[in-house]
């Protein structure tokens, strides 16, 4: 009966383990205009969510920045075409914009940057798009971010 009992203690110990590791995400972009993921997935247990963007190419940011936005999907298209007129300085996401969930700063080949965002807006029934909004990276460099138990 206790072995049995530590069994259950240790097999929900571990269970529990993946809802944690989808606090953190980590995604790669390079100088070939690519994202390495198409998609994220993050539990709706998550307070806060911190996504780590690595730019794995050597370019640099002027040339080929690299940045993570998170809009909801409806919002993607408008939200994306308005961060060029936003500019570098700004990194290319209007500024005090609502649509804007959360995003990064555009970094350079080599850099990393990480953004921590509150999940209290996020909800398992909205689409999510993620997406890189330098000029024209954002018809390529995009995914779909998802609400999980």
């Amino acid at each position: 009966m206790k072995i049995n009992i530590f069994v259950l203690l240790i097999i929900s110990t571990l269970s529990l383990e993946p809802y944690a590791a989808e606090c953190d995400q980590i995604i790669e972009g390079n100088d070939a205009l690519q994202f390495n993921s198409k998609a994220m997935t993050v539990s709706a247990g998550c307070e806060t969510i911190t996504v780590t963007l690595k730019h794995t190419g050597q370019l640099p940011a002027n040339i080929m920045g690299h940045n993570w936005v998170l809009t909801k999907s409806s919002d993607f298209m408008p939200v994306a075409q308005a961060g060029g007129g936003a500019g570098l300085e700004n990194d290319y996401v209007p500024q005090n914009d609502s649509r804007v969930i959360a995003y990064s700063k555009i970094i350079g080949g080599g850099e990393t940057t990480t953004v921590s965002f509150s999940t209290a807006d996020l909800s398992k029934s909205e689409s999510y798009t993620f997406f890189c909004s330098f000029p024209g990276h954002y018809a390529i460099m995009q995914g779909s971010l998802s609400v999980i138990d």
